[in-house]
């Protein structure tokens, strides 16, 4: 790939003489003769190094600084006259990489040049580093030996590649959100913001101004201005948790910022360019919200590009007990725990519930088993499970033995398994509370 180069300055005798000398080097070259020029360039093509002069007509050098540092990765190298060093300083604390007093040698671009293709080449291998770091990381807690989960993963390093928008549909517990950040951590966009805004949670007044900012004195209450999360989220990806709960008054404008990358502060009368990743969640049957007008179809479909739908756990039996042992070898070690193992009995009754609740739930259990059981086994009464009233048989179908081994359970763990405690509240001894267990165990 060739090295690309922008030189701005208003002296053509500058500009051809920078252009002579690098493309002897084999670099790529692009003129401007003044900062309008460079910014237009700027907008409509990457380059690795922009040289710019300090002072040019239309545009000077500190607005094509500010252009690039914000919207591009280019490392800017600033031109000056010897009498404004001052104003080279002055770049460099707004992120210039260095700077060239005029007139200059061919060795000094050069020694510079060569500094900062160094800093790119480190910059883009800690990139790479850190995206492959990244993949292991944010994968590492989506467990997939079903098929379903396995087809998702395969597929989720080159949608992340994109800069498509992706939905993501699943109950509640799925783990949308593990796949959000998932998908931000292995694109392009990882070292740029993952902002995430959930829509349920933010009052219907306040989320026009959560989304898109507002000016000082458009509402009562604003006394100041604030940043919304679009502007936030620029370059970078945000996250629309729960998308379908937005009120559809709001929808329109949101959908034309979207498709636009553009929207203006409540309150303010200029529009703000941005460049967004949109990944949203929603947990409910998407049809049923279009067809009851609760969620505008071409909303949808505009962030829809790339579905994923996730699975229940009920759905994914292959995947519970290794999910099981991910989070207890997890909170095993958040715990300062010994190694600890799940019984043959308690993988028996992970595996024979529905999981309403899903990974969410699953998690939550296993967790609270490693708090309350000292023993390095978890067997299956340490897992307290919470069934749902549809789950528990009406009583005359209950056996009395049933009926005694729940009730035992129960005081076990309000008593945090005490088993000495829980004796005494029985009224049995607490060898007839061991048999008794032992029994539940065969």
């Amino acid at each position: 790939m060739s090295k690309k180069i922008l030189i701005a300055d208003d002296e053509l005798l500058i500009r051809n003489f920078l252009k002579d000398f690098l493309k002897e080097e084999s670099f790529e070259i692009t003129l401007c003769e003044n900062g309008k020029q460079a910014i237009e360039a700027l907008k409509n093509e990457n380059f690795d190094i922009v040289i710019t002069d300090m002072k040019m007509p239309i545009k000077d050098g500190f607005e094509v600084l500010k252009f690039a540092k914000k919207h591009t990765d280019s490392l800017v190298i600033i031109m000056t006259a010897f009498g404004s060093i001052e104003n080279a300083v002055e770049a460099m604390k707004l992120g210039a990489f260095n700077y060239l007093i005029k007139p200059f040698s061919l060795e000094s671009i050069k020694a510079i040049l060569e500094k900062a293709f160094s800093h790119i080449n480190l910059i883009r291998e800690n990139r790479y580093l850190r995206n492959e770091l990244s993949y292991s990381f944010h994968t590492a807690g989506i467990i997939s030996n079903s098929p379903s989960m396995k087809k998702i993963l395969n597929n989720l390093k080159k949608i992340a590649q994109s800069n498509s928008s992706v939905f993501i549909n699943g109950e509640s517990g799925t783990g949308k959100e593990i796949f959000a950040h998932a998908i931000h951590h292995l694109s392009k966009r990882f070292s740029n913001p993952f902002i995430k805004v959930n829509c349920a949670a933010i009052p219907e007044t306040l989320i026009e101004s959560e989304f898109f900012g507002h000016e000082k004195g458009s509402f009562t209450g604003a006394d100041q201005k604030k940043i919304g999360k679009f502007e936030l989220a620029n370059k970078g990806s945000l996250l629309l948790d729960e998308i379908t709960e937005i009120p559809l008054l709001l929808q329109p404008k949101l959908l034309r910022a979207i498709q636009e990358q553009e929207f203006e502060r409540v309150g303010g009368i200029n529009p703000i360019k941005v460049d967004i990743r949109f990944i949203s969640t929603s947990n409910r049957n998407i049809k049923e919200a279009i067809s009851s007008k609760i969620f505008r179809e071409d909303l949808f479909y505009r962030l829809n590009v790339v579905p994923i739908n996730l699975p229940p756990l009920r759905e994914r039996k292959e995947d519970i007990i290794p999910l099981a042992e991910y989070f207890l070898k997890t909170f095993s070690q958040k715990n300062k725990r010994e190694k600890t193992i799940l019984s043959s009995s308690s993988q028996k009754k992970l595996l024979n519930y529905s999981w309403p609740g899903n990974i969410r739930e699953l998690s939550n259990i296993i967790e609270r088993a490693v708090v309350l059981n000292s023993s390095s086994i978890i067997e299956e009464e340490h897992l307290y499970i919470d069934y749902p009233k549809k789950e528990i048989k009406e009583s005359y179908e209950i056996s009395l033995k049933d009926m005694e081994k729940s009730y035992i359970l129960k005081i076990l763990q309000e008593n945090n398994f005490n088993k000495t405690k829980a004796a005494n509240i029985l009224k049995i001894s607490l060898r007839t509370l061991r048999n008794k267990l032992r029994e539940y165990q065969n």
